[in-house]
């Protein structure tokens, strides 16, 4: 496997300003020393992809070439998969299954997505008179600035870097600093795929290097970014100080309602899927369990059973384990410490996964953990980001989407039900960018995704996540043979 660990500016590898320690969650270790750039490095970055973006060397070629090269990408990425998710796995803590079948194998269909759907950048000619021709243009923007997470960091640098490249945009790339690896190999994957040099720009700085940088710079005329709402929303102000395009993909703390009338084993098999991925540490993780009173005291013991025979945590790299470590020693203390307040609360944990003893004493292990919370309470409220689930139990279906709206966020939220009564009225009730039945955690590269309220602004995904990358210029063209006259 081969790590890149230099900074990918102008189509060159590049040596930062410093260098920083990237560790494998799972032990501690150092996977390996990565350059990080200083504030004049993240300028660099940018000027270099506002010249090739002026120069036209992509920009003013075809959107089908574009999507050409895209395609061409896909195929080097399938090429390395294996590479790229043993990488992914080692950096990020999740399970190799997950790594190999959801990041990767959905990370080469955005890229397929993306070149399918080159048409929707054609432009429009709506017939508004003889002697007059009017159309529409589909153009970038320019220079794109995009900021990922940790949690995704392959599928969610090319969920946005794919769309902003057919659209003809230059980028600047900036990983999360614990996990830079396999966004950092894509420069290589660009590149052999046939983008020009300076087109993608790849960086490792710190975050508020970055987005001030980003926000503040003219040639940035658009930042995407995807975090915490705290720091989405500082960013969303300092975006609008200069008129400059947002998307922000923020937090969530989204609701699952099991309904008297859900099916059982779906429903389980739905929340483990939905609240125990990638750790629990997701966006649009399933965070709220709200049961049914009718059936509570039958389905919370079936759903600890589940758990107990179905999340396995242990080293990612074995396959027969189901959830890997935290992403750091430090968000390990932030989400015990949620726990442990939520217990002086008043909360009671009615479900703590066992640890295996063999489990390596430097890595950041935590068990799933379930909580039997109040709504007043700080863990129903806020974002944990981790493998832990409230448990609360409402009666009837007015509570339980009164419950599922009580909330900042609205990234996304599920129902179990097999009465398709409740499940259109919960799609239509419930304040969320994405409404699930019998399933949690589907997102698909061809459907827009964002949320409502705090957890966002803009969508991701779809022809919009593609639209979003562009600006519409309208032209009028006056063909009468005679000049047009007022006076």
């Amino acid at each position: 496997m081969k790590i890149a660990n230099k900074l990918f500016i102008g189509g060159k590898w590049v040596d930062g300003a410093e260098r920083i320690s990237v560790r494998n969650p799972a032990d501690g270790s150092i996977i390996a020393d990565v350059s990080q750039a200083d504030e004049k490095q993240v300028v660099k970055a940018i000027e270099t992809a506002q010249q090739a973006y002026k120069s036209g060397v992509w920009s003013r070629k075809s959107a089908q070439e574009r999507a050409g090269i895209l395609r061409k990408a896909a195929e080097i990425l399938r090429e390395r998969s294996e590479e790229f998710a043993r990488a992914e796995t080692l950096n990020v803590g999740k399970p190799i299954k997950e790594s190999r079948f959801i990041d990767v194998v959905a990370a080469i269909d955005t890229l397929e997505y993306y070149a399918s759907i080159v048409d929707a950048l054609a432009g429009e000619s709506p017939d508004v008179g003889v002697g007059i021709i009017d159309f529409t243009r589909r153009e970038p923007l320019g220079v794109i600035g995009l900021i990922t997470p940790w949690n995704f960091p392959l599928l969610l640098a090319l969920r946005k870097s794919a769309p902003a490249l057919l659209a003809g945009n230059s980028i600047v790339l900036k990983p999360a600093h614990l996990t830079p690896l396999t966004t950092l190999m894509l420069g290589d994957v660009f590149a052999k795929a046939g983008v020009p040099d300076g087109v993608v720009n790849i960086i490792v700085a710190e975050g508020a290097v970055a987005g001030k940088v980003f926000t503040e710079h003219k040639a940035v005329r658009k930042v995407s970014f995807t975090g915490s709402t705290e720091v989405g929303g500082k960013i969303l102000c300092s975006c609008a100080g200069d008129f400059k395009a947002s998307c922000m993909e923020m937090g969530g703390k989204s609701p699952t309602i099991v309904s008297r009338y859900a099916n059982m084993e779906k429903a389980i098999d739905g929340v483990l899927f939905g609240a125990f991925l990638n750790q629990g540490e997701c966006c649009c993780a399933a965070t709220r369990l709200l049961v049914d009173k009718p059936i509570a005291q039958e389905f919370i013991p079936k759903l600890i059973d589940a758990i107990d025979e179905k999340i396995i945590v242990g080293d990612p790299m074995d396959e027969k384990n189901t959830m890997g470590p935290l992403i750091s020693a430090e968000h390990l203390k932030t989400v015990d410490g949620y726990v442990k307040r939520a217990l002086k609360e008043g909360a009671k944990e009615i479900y703590r996964g066992k640890l295996s003893d063999k489990l390596a004493d430097g890595g950041n292990w935590y068990p799933a953990v379930l909580v039997q919370a109040e709504p007043a309470m700080e863990i129903y409220r806020e974002e944990v980001f981790g493998s832990v689930l409230t448990v609360t139990v409402f009666d009837g279906m007015d509570e339980l989407i009164k419950a599922a709206n009580d909330s900042d966020y609205g990234l996304a939220a599920s129902i179990f039900t097999e009465n398709m009564t409740e499940a259109e009225r919960a799609i239509r009730e419930i304040e969320a960018g994405t409404v699930w039945v019998n399933v949690h955690n589907f997102v698909f590269n061809s459907a827009p995704y964002g949320g409502y309220k705090h957890s966002g602004t803009g969508r991701e995904c779809g022809v919009e996540g593609l639209l979003a990358y562009t600006q519409t210029k309208n032209a009028i063209v006056y063909s009468a043979a005679e000049g047009f006259k007022w006076y």
